[in-house]
């Protein structure tokens, strides 16, 4: 199964307290659009994404499709197939990707101890 990239993406109070707090680590700003209230910090190839007032639990996020550097990746698994996969061995979703589509789309799980998983494919 693959997912594509890993980055967590953190429920935050204040972009710009933690934007600062996260370049001290040595992460720097990748993307994201602080008018929107969200930027994605790379460090190396760890990737994390600050989102203030955007949902309240901080959630593994995986990108299938894409590499570390938001690149397209030449083969990957499709959302569509994921889900039908988690499904088939009984994970239960909060949010499901319309099967009827193609492209862009996410699904929801949560794990056993109410972590938030986001499967967000952007191609």
């Amino acid at each position: 199964m693959q997912l594509g990239v890993f980055s967590i993406s953190l429920a935050v109070k204040d972009l710009e307290v933690s934007r600062s707090f996260y370049e001290k680590f040595g992460f720097k700003v990748f993307a994201g659009n602080p008018e929107h209230n969200y930027l994605i910090l790379k460090n190396g190839e760890t990737i994390i994404g600050l989102f203030q007032g955007m949902f309240e639990k901080n959630i593994l996020t995986f990108n299938p499709g894409w590499d570390s550097n938001a690149q397209t990746l030449p083969e990957f698994t499709d959302i569509r197939e994921l889900q039908r996969q988690l499904k088939a061995q009984g994970v239960q979703l909060q949010q499901e990707a319309d099967e009827a589509t193609t492209g862009p789309a996410s699904f929801v799980a949560v794990d056993p101890d109410g972590n938030p998983i986001l499967i967000d494919q952007h191609v």
